[in-house]
């Protein structure tokens, strides 16, 4: 399996802590941000940008659906696929129109099931 870089942006530190331990051990390289408005700015300023980008909805400061929607209007980020982390029964609809949005995982997660959707979609980007 080849190893990724992922972003991890969730104001919640304990679900941050839970992913990152899951990905890291499936041999990634995880970095994490609190709040959209860091992630923004570290997906801006990445080069290379990450393989992936796990993304939640509710944050302060800057939302999953701004912080996805201004990562697929810029070139250099459209590109980077990203998992919604959606609470049951949160508007997918919204997203409908992110090119960038590859899946959707809802919270409470499985972790087997977050860990076979990254697999997927760094599948697919190859």
């Amino acid at each position: 399996d080849e190893m990724a870089s992922i972003l991890v942006v969730d104001d919640e530190r304990d679900v941050v802590t839970l992913i990152k331990f899951l990905l890291e051990k499936d041999g990634h390289t995880v970095s994490t941000a609190y709040n959209g408005a860091e992630a923004l700015e570290m997906l801006f300023a990445a080069a290379p940008k990450p393989d992936l980008v796990i993304l939640d909805v509710m944050m302060p400061q800057v939302d999953g659906y701004t912080a996805s929607r201004k990562l697929a209007d810029n070139p250099a980020t459209r590109p980077v696929p990203i998992i919604i982390l959606t609470a049951k029964g949160q508007m997918k609809d919204l997203f409908d129109s992110s090119p960038n949005v590859a899946s959707y995982v809802e919270k409470p997660f499985d972790p087997k099931t977050l860990r076979e959707t990254v697999k997927t979609i760094l599948a697919k980007k190859k």
